[in-house]
């Protein structure tokens, strides 16, 4: 009797993606979208607790329609998610990083 030989995973249609060299993962907690008659402009960054200032890490220019086609994955894949994982809930603060935050502060300095 053979063992039968194991099948790659089914490949996700369109183009096949290569990650570049030295392309570093980013984590992000806030994002700013703005936008202008021909693009849709999302800016995402790190805020801190107690921090009045976030930098800019990374900026996405879309077309409108491509930004349309991205929400519609996100869509897809977040109720994919909640399928498997359970209901994301929303918080219910003034804002995500209120909620995210709430009750945080920055350490306290050392005594001398």
């Amino acid at each position: 009797m053979t063992t039968p030989t194991p099948q790659p995973p089914p490949q996700a249609p369109g183009p096949k993606l290569e990650i570049a060299e030295g392309l570093r993962p980013l984590y992000t907690n806030l994002a700013r979208i703005s936008h202008s008659p021909a693009d849709i402009v999302i800016d995402f960054a790190q805020i801190l607790p107690g921090e009045g200032k976030a930098v800019v890490e990374a900026r996405i220019l879309l077309s409108p329609l491509s930004a349309k086609l991205l929400l519609r994955a996100l869509q897809e894949n977040l109720a994919r998610y909640e399928t498997t994982f359970g209901e994301i809930k929303i918080p219910l603060a003034n804002s995500l990083a209120d909620n995210l935050f709430k009750g945080l502060h920055p350490p306290e300095p050392p005594k001398e």
